[in-house]
């Protein structure tokens, strides 16, 4: 059994108020996953500290393998808002700043794939205000049973583009090894996701917003011999808008003695 988790973490923001990373840290390795799906992920934001968010999460949760993929690229506060950055940026935070997608696997990884998602906005460039980039960011796995594609993504809130981008994302995954998991914030509603793609959904819970969520618009979708291992529960993190998705599951191509019960 392997045990995933979706999170829209809102840059670990609590109450809309201020970052707190150790508290969303502390928050998902509760959850004990092996693979760990995030969106809406800050990398050196001033916002955020000027810290970067996958590499601390992945220490919190003792997982080596992690990959933060950025949908936009720059300083997101406009320059009126900025403090004066430090002389110094942080040692674990190279590169630019960023904003965007990650997953965090104490599995093996063999392979990653960052893909580019069409949309209204120039990818990589920051968001104009009518939407913003949108990325999705592949891992193929090694589980005890076999290897597993896991994909996440932040689909656009605009229709008809989040149509679009699935439609895209089932092309563009087609070839990719099953069986196969599409975890994220889909900004969609319902079964829309699943209709598209052809892929069985998982999720049958509201999880948004995090503290009376009546919306399900945070999905997993499967595709190939695999099954839940129960049903898929949301938990409040403290952190964020969104609740995270906690689903177990199984490979069902490999013999039954030979998988591992959690």
């Amino acid at each position: 059994m392997i045990r995933l988790v979706t999170a829209n973490v809102q840059h670990a923001l609590v109450d809309g108020a201020h970052v707190d990373l150790e508290r969303l840290g502390h928050a998902l390795a509760g959850l004990d996953a092996d693979v760990v799906a995030l969106q809406e992920v800050d990398h050196r934001q001033q916002r955020s500290g000027g810290t970067d968010q996958t590499r601390v999460l992945a220490g919190a949760l003792g997982m080596s393998r992690y990959r933060f993929l950025p949908a936009v690229q720059g300083p997101l506060d406009p320059p009126w808002r900025r403090r004066r950055a430090p002389e110094r940026p942080a040692k674990h935070a190279p590169g630019l700043p960023g904003y965007g997608i990650a997953l965090l696997s104490r599995l093996p990884v063999r392979a990653w794939h960052p893909m580019r998602l069409p949309g209204l906005n120039v990818p990589g460039l920051p968001p104009l205000g009518v939407d913003e980039p949108r990325a999705a960011l592949a891992a193929v796995v090694t589980t005890p049973d076999g290897p597993l594609t896991v994909v996440t993504t932040h689909l656009s809130q605009k229709d008809p583009w989040k149509r679009v981008q699935l439609r895209r994302l089932r092309r563009r995954l087609r070839h990719a090894p099953r069986p196969l998991v599409l975890l994220g914030d889909l900004n969609t509603r319902g079964d829309l996701p699943a209709r598209r793609t052809g892929w069985r959904e998982l999720v049958h819970v509201p999880t948004y917003p995090a503290a009376r969520p009546w919306l399900r618009i945070d999905h997993v979708l499967v595709d190939g011999d695999l099954r839940a291992g129960g049903p898929a529960s949301a938990r409040d993190l403290g952190v964020s808008d969104h609740r995270a998705v906690v689903v177990d599951v199984v490979l069902t191509s490999a013999p039954r003695d030979e998988r591992r019960a959690r």
